[in-house]
């Protein structure tokens, strides 16, 4: 049997005491997540936060630290996820923007009003990097490295 994990990364924002998180519908039901997303090929980890930031929430985010790197699977689905979470700043918001399909909005929240909702959270990843960012958890970008994907080694990928 083949295990094939989800790349993902999430967006980290506080701003006064609150942080950035988006209402979607997810598995049929309302859940609160960071903003957050799949890489897609031939992107880096950080061109993914900031792409699935803008897309779900309409502000640009700026990326300046990785919080974490987690591991979950989801119990009920037997899914596994690698979340790359980010945290920075956001410098523009697009009120006008369409956000990604099953997004219902961006919402900023702290951390108690987070706590009294934790039956929404996507996952228990949502709480963890938050509180990771509490704690004062950061490694520099340059921890990553992205090799891009040129003509010659796009053919190797299968």
């Amino acid at each position: 049997m083949s295990w094939i994990p989800h790349v993902t990364v999430a967006a980290v924002i506080q701003k006064d005491d609150r942080f950035l998180l988006v209402e979607e519908f997810a598995g049929g039901r309302k859940v609160l997540n960071q903003p957050a997303g799949h890489l897609e090929l031939g992107e880096s980890l950080v061109e993914a936060a900031i792409r699935e930031t803008l897309e779900e929430t309409a502000w640009h985010f700026e990326p300046k630290a990785l919080c974490g790197i987690y591991q979950w699977t989801n119990p009920e689905k037997q899914k596994s996820f690698i979340r790359f979470a980010f945290t920075g700043d956001v410098l523009e918001h697009l009120p006008g923007r369409n956000l990604d399909r099953g997004i219902i909005r961006a919402v900023w929240l702290d951390r108690a009003q987070l706590l009294a909702r934790s039956g929404q959270l996507r996952s228990p990843m949502v709480l963890r990097c938050i509180d990771d960012y509490l704690a004062g958890q950061r490694f520099p970008l340059e921890l990553l490295s992205h090799l891009p994907l040129t003509h010659k080694n796009r053919d190797q990928v299968s």
